[in-house]
């Protein structure tokens, strides 16, 4: 293999294991340092962009010690990292594992960055080839499965990174035909060459775009979670609801669009002004809500940009590189990604904090479109410049065939993923039961106490439920991993779902029913002062020939204050929404049985269906103290068998109990 073919393998296989390294750390900084809002917002910023600042030394470094022993250390550790975190230790083990292997990747990353100048073949693949992996694994990760498969799976992906690593090393430390009689470049020529004119840094525009690159494929364009939560659209009947749909067959032309947009490239002038606008109007569209076409045009620009920030003629001055252009791409490499965590900071801590977040990924986007869009305008180059010796490695200029190969390849297993990961099908009508076993659970995303995405564990306490009122859910929060929480429970269930937005389009709540769904609604709840969005969710389920309605919520209550607004217009809803119909009603209310929040469920008429069983705590998991986990019924429906199982699949306790119908 070419050494510049072995650098965009070791590149792309790199990208997509601190990506896989990336869906662990970010949710263990929530889950385990933040211990879920407990933890003051600034300090969990502050701890998490610290090992980003960390890594600003690692371009230092690299120029003392060389980019090929500082790389191949670091990979090791990354790798390293990466099958330790396989073996799902959960607790601090896990979190300090995971910032090891996202230090070890940053260091990496610059210490490539010093010897490949046009680093955009390997970034694509590697967003990509990890996207298109994720969508295979249903957006669960090897790191959260465990067992055989899980663990041959990524010592496969490891051993390639090293191997890749290590031939690429060797090939950049032997002697090229040649280099004796090639004179080196002094540093201030390689700085200011070209007749004094000083000559652009080779690939530092591109190596810059990484970590924005990373942001806005992993939080929209090449997220599979989102994907499937864009699948399920609305209808008359469920207006501004998500249900199952099929297959996520839209990603796969995201896949197509964003490989095409960066591995070939359109006409310059064209391409400079039409990739930049496609990549700020899908990142607007992301923020308004309109997820299928925000993610195939951030997709296509995103890939586009890429490909016009790989200028060729930026190779000139890599031939004589002493290692300041190297230091230049590594700390450009490093800034980026200090730039992605402080986006992916930004735009999550609103929800804890309160301040409009849409800004952070559409000046993600802005900043990726200048970048691109002020690149030069060069001639493509069809063959690498020589190679002298210890100098940087001319850029991955990889065949056509090997390209359209590439792209082809990840497109089919894009396809693949869609096939294989179908929703559950509608339930059908059943004749009139007796009773109907009722669930409520705040699933926190699906992580338990240890800080492990445990979706076996959430299902086994929810198994023999007919219904099921889910609070925190999430269907694709890069800052949680980016996986589907709803459809991998579901699919472990086989129930159907209907999920409403509340915080933004893929975080909120859900109702999943062995009985069939024949209508739905949902209300936005005003914020009165809590940073969280909030709504109620109401659905009409055919329980043998009768309906039952059924409303989900999950009350955000103001700093130091009871969520009482709320409460009146949660019941204020549930009422109109019932019109008379059988009503249960619950989820995490975030008040107790004393407060007046509580109050206003009673005050509409509502029974609580837990008073048999109280007093019932359901939160912290571990030490249950607080009573703020709730379930109320209409008059005439009666209630038992009322029970809060202890588990830490969760923080809280899910609340379970069995509805006699009148």
């Amino acid at each position: 293999m070419r050494h510049r073919h072995l650098s965009t393998l070791a590149l792309a296989l790199g990208i997509a294991i601190l990506l896989d390294v990336l869906r662990v750390w970010l949710p263990s900084i929530i889950t385990l340092f933040g211990q879920a809002a407990e933890t003051p917002a600034e300090l969990l910023g502050a701890f998490a962009l610290g090992w980003f600042l960390l890594a600003l030394a690692a371009p230092m470094l690299v120029r003392r010690m060389g980019a090929g022993p500082v790389g191949l250390v670091a990979a090791g550790v990354l790798a390293v990292a990466r099958l330790a975190l396989t073996a799902q230790p959960g607790g601090p083990a896990q979190l300090w594992l995971a910032c090891a292997g996202l230090l070890a990747g940053l260091v990496w990353l610059a210490a490539i960055a010093a010897s490949v100048p046009r680093p955009v073949a390997g970034l694509a693949l590697g967003l990509a080839g990890n996207a298109v992996g994720h969508a295979l694994l249903g957006t669960e990760d090897l790191v959260w499965r465990g067992g055989v498969l899980a663990w041959g799976l990524s010592a496969l992906l490891v051993a390639a990174f090293l191997a890749a690593a290590v031939a690429r090393r060797e090939r950049t430390a032997a002697p090229v035909r040649g280099d004796a009689a090639r004179p080196a470049v002094p540093a201030a020529d390689a700085a200011d060459g070209d007749g004094g004119r000083r000559v652009p840094t080779p690939g530092r525009r591109a190596w810059s775009l990484c970590g924005p690159a990373l942001l806005l494929a992993g939080q929209v364009a090449l997220a599979p979670a989102i994907w499937s939560a864009a699948a399920g659209t609305g209808s008359p009947d469920f207006p501004g609801l998500a249900r199952p749909a099929g297959g996520s067959l839209w990603g796969v032309l995201a896949v197509l669009l964003f490989l095409a947009a960066a591995l070939f490239r359109a006409p310059a002038r064209v391409a400079r002004v039409l990739w930049p606008l496609a990549l700020l109007a899908g990142s607007v569209l992301f923020v308004t809500g309109r997820l299928v076409p925000a993610y195939l045009l951030t997709a296509a620009g995103l890939g586009g940009c890429l490909a016009l920030t790989d200028t060729p003629a930026d190779d000139a001055a890599g031939n004589g590189d002493d290692g300041r252009a190297g230091a230049r791409r590594g700390r450009a490499a490093v800034l980026g990604m200090l730039v992605f965590a402080v986006a992916t900071v930004a735009y999550y801590a609103a929800y804890d904090v309160g301040y409009p977040n849409g800004w952070a990924p559409v000046a993600a986007a802005v900043l990726v479109a200048l970048v691109a869009a002020t690149a030069p305008l060069r001639p493509a180059m069809t063959s690498p410049a020589p190679m002298s010796h210890g100098a940087a490695v001319p850029g991955p200029v990889l065949p056509a065939t090997v390209r359209i190969a590439a792209l082809a390849g990840l497109t089919a297993l894009a396809g693949l993923a869609a096939a294989l990961h179908v929703p559950p099908t509608p339930a059908r009508a059943t004749t009139a039961p007796a009773a109907v076993r009722v669930a409520a659970y705040n699933i926190r995303m699906g992580f338990g106490l240890d800080g492990r995405l445990d979706l076996d564990a959430l299902a086994r306490e929810l198994r023999d439920a007919d219904v099921v009122l889910l609070s925190e859910v999430d269907r694709g929060w890069w800052l949680n991993g980016g996986h589907d929480t709803l459809a991998l429970l579901a699919g472990r269930l086989g129930m159907p779902y209907v999920f409403a937005p509340a915080a933004d389009p893929v975080w909120g709540d859900a109702v999943l029913s062995r009985f069939p769904m024949r209508s739905g609604q949902t209300r936005r709840l005003t914020a009165h002062g809590a940073p969280t969005g909030a709504q109620a969710l109401g659905v009409t389920l055919e329980v043998g020939g009768r309906e039952l309605a059924v409303v989900a919520t999950h009350l955000q209550p103001p700093p130091g204050r009871d969520p009482v607004e709320q409460a009146g217009e949660v019941a204020a809803f549930a009422g109109r929404y019932a019109n008379g119909r059988p009503l249960v009603l619950g989820g995490d209310l975030n008040t107790e049985p004393d407060d007046p929040a509580f109050a206003e469920f009673t005050r509409a008429g509502l029974v609580d269906a837990l008073a048999a069983a109280r007093p019932l705590r359901t939160s912290p998991a571990d030490d249950p103290r607080t009573q703020i986990d709730h379930v109320f019924v209409s008059p005439g429906l009666t209630a038992g068998e009322v029970r809060a199982p202890r588990t830490e699949a969760s923080d809280h306790l899910p609340v379970t109990l069995t509805v006699t119908l009148p």
